[in-house]
């Protein structure tokens, strides 16, 4: 089963969601430019193009707690995808466009929505946000892969802490509206943001304006030369901006790609990445199997039905789909999820033959096993490819999962705990391990587990009873006591830094 911490949203997230993320942004923002001066242009940072005011505005360590804050408070609010294949493969090959690129500070954390439209965006301190729904409208791998690096390039550019910057010497006494505005501008995008901005005189306004404009083209130029240094091909970007053109042409109000509300397309834009990319020899790429079987989970995530999902695969397998072997995997997935194991394992058999060793059908076998109620045999085949892959995060939760079906929540536990140490920023894994900790009586690592959860998910309230739970219950461990203590004032740290 393809896992989501909440029920999926189709369209525009609401209103209520992001006014909360406006909150924090705001107050967040208006804390760094009081900043203490010990904590100010500590860091030299060799970043192009940028002047000694946004550095001292903002510290890049300051950049990234904020980052982490608010993705904390994201995760409370959006619906989020929790498929450690999906996961990934997003998070490598970010990995491979990073290396490429002028990023200098690489501590990235990677979130996907459960969102059907096209979008992706970043967040200053390292936060990668993308719509599952992009895949399904970026048809190669190359195509994504410009989308990201162009977020890639907000960043290391660190266009929100200049446009702070140049928002404040423009009109220092709206410094609040001019980032509420970009703000939603950088995430819910359209008339919420463009009413934000008009709250400021309309001089600054069209000064706002024209800068993020510059910062879309330079972002541009900077995410095509890392493209061209990954390998990739930069032809790709004109390609996907006609597609998203397409996507909006006839569209008015919320109909229109979320993307293109937060990075305006027009003509010139799109003529003048054509242009640069005939800079470069177009490439042929052949259709790369990984990325369209992710599209194929993404199909099934997205469908309102396993059997939704099962019709889609058929119709496509009848005609000339993209990749056969992608449409036939998609079909597996939909078929075991609709409880047809037994279908889902025929057409499994007709495409491992090929790849046995591909990680993709190693654990769709796994699901058919768990899905016939033979957890077992699919631990032990699990159990097998861990021992040529320790420590592989898809492996490894399906794993977890299997044992625990098994009933061997104690074995469930430590395979957890041990990946914990390798995967700590992952709500699913807290959640999944505080489950198991609760079927093997470890009452006091369920309540640890489940405050990790809260955390992570911004609900810090309850991450707090959980610690004190726990903490209730070893009044004589003096040393896990101090653990537990110093996670309280952790979250009392946190809590801090949200209501500032």
């Amino acid at each position: 089963m393809l896992m989501t911490a909440t029920k999926p949203t189709r369209g525009l997230l609401g209103s209520q969601y992001w006014n909360r993320l406006l909150v924090l942004w705001i107050s967040a923002s208006l804390l760094c430019v009081t900043v203490p001066a010990h904590a100010q242009g500590t860091e030299k940072l060799k970043i192009p193009n940028l002047g000694e005011s946004s550095t001292s505005l903002f510290s890049a360590e300051y950049e990234y707690q904020l980052g982490r804050a608010w993705l904390r408070v994201f995760r409370s609010q959006a619906p989020t995808v929790n498929d450690p294949l999906l996961f990934s493969y997003l998070e490598d090959l970010i990995f491979k466009l990073v290396t490429e690129s002028e990023l200098q500070d690489r501590r990235l954390e990677l979130v996907v929505v459960d969102n059907a439209t096209i979008n992706a965006f970043a967040v200053p301190g390292g936060v990668i946000g993308i719509h599952n729904g992009l895949l399904l409208h970026a048809q190669t791998e190359d195509e994504l892969a410009t989308v990201i690096a162009h977020e890639i390039a907000h960043l290391s550019q660190r266009h929100f802490s200049r446009r702070v910057e140049f928002a404040k010497t423009q009109q220092p006494l709206t410094l609040a509206a001019m980032l509420a505005g970009f703000v939603l501008m950088a995430t819910a995008g359209g008339d919420a943001g463009m009413a934000a901005l008009a709250a400021a005189q309309a001089a600054a306004q069209d000064s706002a304006l024209r800068y993020s404009r510059s910062n879309e083209a330079e972002a541009d130029r900077v995410a095509m030369q890392t493209i061209v240094d990954a390998g990739m091909d930069p032809h790709a970007a004109s390609s996907m901006f006609d597609r998203m053109m397409q996507a909006s042409r006839y569209a008015t109000g919320s109909r229109i790609p979320e993307f293109l509300r937060t990075h305006p397309l027009s003509e010139n834009r799109i003529a003048d990445t054509r242009n640069r990319a005939r800079q470069y020899p177009k490439q042929i790429r052949p259709a790369k199997l990984d990325y369209q079987l992710m599209r194929a989970r993404v199909v099934n995530q997205l469908a309102d039905t396993p059997e939704e999902a099962a019709t889609k695969f058929r119709k496509e397998l009848e005609g000339s789909p993209r990749s056969t072997a992608a449409a036939r995997y998609g079909l597996v997935l939909a078929l075991t999820d609709a409880g047809r194991s037994d279908e889902a394992a025929l057409e499994l058999d007709a495409i491992w033959a090929a790849e046995p060793n591909r990680l993709e059908y190693v654990i769709a076998d796994a699901r058919i096993d768990m899905a016939r109620n033979e957890p077992r045999r699919a631990a032990e085949k699990l159990a097998a490819r861990l021992k040529l892959s320790p420590h592989n995060h898809p492996l490894t939760m399906t794993y977890a999962e299997a044992l625990m079906q098994d009933q061997q929540a104690h074995v469930a536990e430590e395979v957890l705990v041990e990946q914990s140490k390798q995967k700590p920023n992952d709500p699913y894994l807290w959640y999944l391990l505080a489950e198991v900790q609760g079927l093997s009586g470890n009452i006091i690592g369920l309540h640890q587990s489940r405050a990790e959860y809260f955390i992570l998910n911004g609900i810090l309230d309850q991450a707090e009873k959980q610690l004190r739970y726990a903490l209730d219950l070893v009044r004589n461990d003096y040393t896990t006591s101090a653990k537990i203590n110093q996670r309280i004032n952790d979250v009392a740290d946190m809590r801090e830094m949200l209501e500032s």
